[in-house]
């Protein structure tokens, strides 16, 4: 199993209660290290776990690099925006591009930047048939900061901190599946604390989310088992919030920062959604709209959800970032699938009507 590279340094910083750590390699093209590397081997291996169903994950350290079956990931949330996995799925099985997106996406969770090459008919459960831009060894600070974010909890179970619509939309797509592997990067290892205090410091760091999809409180024993769209229910204001994006918010590195948007939408009510239609591409980018610009409108003091402020949450100082209505990020999204590149919300509509959904 891949962890870190040897030699490494670690520099770690905090924000929102979060720790962000980056990976800075200290030698050029170094190997991964295998956990079982005894030399490496840090001090909470000695615990009585070995033969734990997760025994595997029991001596990755905060910083590594963990190669993992997603299968074997525990959500640390109970919903979905379905439609933001919509519309990754439309795109990795109706896009128009000339890379599959779906190997870029892979790529980029990998800590490895995007696709380089990829041979016909290649498939995301078989790593010969594509490389990325790096090599394994060759990552960056940057490359590593953009991966998704795992814990470990007690008997080495790995908690899903970020990436819970990435890692569905692999689970879900043809070529993907729970057999698939990703690397994921290790927030921290709380193998040895008991469950009441593994989740008391995950609440602590607010690295679990415990609202349902209507808002109401969820327990953590009722969280999902894994990923995959039947173990979630769906959020309609995350998947909202999700196509807002460098509309009316700039996406940062706090934990769950779209439902903390979407609890707002819910229980502030800022706008009337009423008329929202979820299958008919002028209604949703109309709601799209009217919710980012009130996004924006907000006074950065003002408290949203949670404590956290319009600017802990990153409301635009202008909509479409300054842009015209037909240019910038709104322009993007209001492409219909007809266009040559279609926006994300075509792509979403798209594949929800070829597969009857809601």
């Amino acid at each position: 199993m891949s962890l870190v590279h040897p030699g490494v340094k670690m520099r770690t910083r905090a924000k929102f209660g979060r720790f962000l750590t980056v990976v800075v390699a200290a030698a050029a093209g170094a190997g991964l290290m295998s956990s079982g590397a005894a030399a490496s081997r840090p001090s909470f291996c000695g615990h009585d776990h070995r033969s734990a169903p997760d025994a595997g994950y029991l001596c990755a350290g905060a910083g590594d690099l963990l190669d993992v079956r997603i299968g074997d990931v525990h959500p640390t949330q109970p919903s979905l925006g379905y439609d933001e996995v919509y519309y990754k799925l439309g795109r990795y099985t109706l896009g128009k591009d000339a890379v599959n997106k779906k190997f870029d996406d892979w790529c980029e969770a990998d800590g490895r930047i995007a696709a380089a090459s990829v041979a016909p008919g290649a498939r995301l459960d078989d790593p010969a048939s594509f490389t990325c831009q790096l090599a394994v060894g060759a990552e960056t600070p940057d490359s590593v900061a953009a991966m998704k974010t795992v814990v470990i909890g007690p008997g080495g179970e790995p908690f899903l901190t970020d990436g819970h619509h990435t890692l569905t939309s692999f689970a879900e797509t043809p070529d993907g599946g729970l057999n698939l592997h990703v690397r994921l990067r290790v927030l921290a290892n709380y193998s040895t604390l008991t469950r009441q205090d593994f989740w008391a410091r995950m609440q602590e760091h607010k690295w679990v989310w415990l609202r349902a999809a209507d808002g109401g409180p969820v327990t953590v024993n009722k969280l999902p088992k894994s990923v995959g769209l039947a173990n979630f229910g769906d959020d309609r204001f995350r998947g909202l919030l999700y196509f807002g994006r460098d509309i009316g918010y700039a996406q940062n590195d706090l934990p769950f920062q779209e439902f903390y948007w979407g609890a707002w939408l819910r229980e502030a009510k800022p706008v009337d959604l009423s008329a929202w239609n979820r299958g008919a591409l002028d209604s949703y980018l109309a709601t799209v709209q009217s919710v980012t610009r009130a996004m924006v409108a907000l006074p950065k003091d003002t408290a949203v959800d949670s404590g956290f402020t319009a600017a802990d949450l990153d409301a635009l100082d202008a909509w479409n970032d300054g842009a015209a209505p037909a240019k910038g990020e709104f322009g993007k999204l209001s492409k219909p699938y007809g266009d040559i590149k279609p926006g994300k919300l075509a792509y979403a509509l798209e594949y929800k009507k070829i597969h009857g959904l809601g």
